[in-house]
């Protein structure tokens, strides 16, 4: 009988765990969606200065033609996802 009331005590702690962390999850996800459309600003100038850096010719740092494109296809591909959460 004993054993019987530990395992549900277990049970019941391990329950109560879960909500706790499902709350937690949620409060994370409320805040990246709250974030991610600054975030997603922060990185096309990120983006947008490497390019800019790169491309210039008095650089320190040249980029390659594949560099060069890759960046470009992911400053276009940043701005897509920014325009589309301005739609929302």
């Amino acid at each position: 009988m004993r054993d019987n009331e530990i395992h549900q005590a277990i049970e019941a702690r391990r329950a109560q765990d879960t909500k706790i962390e499902q709350k937690i999850n949620q409060a994370h996800r409320e805040a990246f969606h709250l974030k991610f459309p600054g975030q997603v600003e922060h990185c096309m100038r990120l983006v947008a200065e490497r390019l800019q850096t790169g491309l210039r010719k008095d650089s320190d740092v040249q980029l390659s033609d594949c560099s060069a494109k890759d960046l470009s296809w992911a400053l276009l591909n940043l701005w897509t996802i920014h325009a589309d959460l301005k739609e929302q």
